[in-house]
């Protein structure tokens, strides 16, 4: 008999900022909710916002909350084929990208490993992080924050 695993609540960011970006991010929410054990329960509005550390056209961005029963691992291996099927190319760190998902929370887990850090190392240094998450989840954001990442213009799409 195996054993159930207790569902979590996970945050994901998503951006795109090649091809058609606005349909890539909507497709791709959609595909996470799709993912077996991972039940999409809020999704951000889509955010504008200039590369950071990169180049390019802008990006769109977006965050979704999601419960799941899967490990932190099987949820990013996931998203990861998800990525893969938007051929996601990774020539250089930063490189523009057709699809870009990164598992920002996971439950109250803390991980640091080669594959996945949990929470995301870099989500408090992003606007187009914190301003879609603290719309789906304002407890996980203080003004602080937000006051941090102000300089790194992040608008909402209508």
């Amino acid at each position: 008999m195996s054993a159930v695993r207790e569902a979590v609540l996970a945050y994901v960011a998503l951006g795109a900022n090649l091809g058609n970006a606005v349909a890539m991010v909507r497709d791709s929410i959609d595909a996470i909710a799709r993912l077996a054990q991972v039940e999409l329960l809020s999704g951000s509005s889509l955010y504008r916002t200039a590369p950071i550390d990169s180049s390019g056209p802008d990006y769109v961005n977006a965050v979704v909350c999601l419960r799941t029963t899967r490990t932190a691992y099987d949820l990013l291996a996931g998203l990861q084929l998800l990525e893969d099927a938007a051929m996601r190319a990774r020539p250089y760190r930063n490189a523009p990208r057709t699809l870009d998902l990164d598992l920002l929370l996971f439950g109250d887990a803390r991980i640091d490993s080669a594959t996945l850090a949990v929470p995301h190392p870099r989500m408090n240094a992003r606007a187009f992080v914190l301003v879609p998450l603290a719309e789906i989840a304002p407890g996980l954001v203080d003004v602080a924050q937000l006051r941090r990442v102000s300089d790194q213009g992040c608008e909402r799409l209508p």
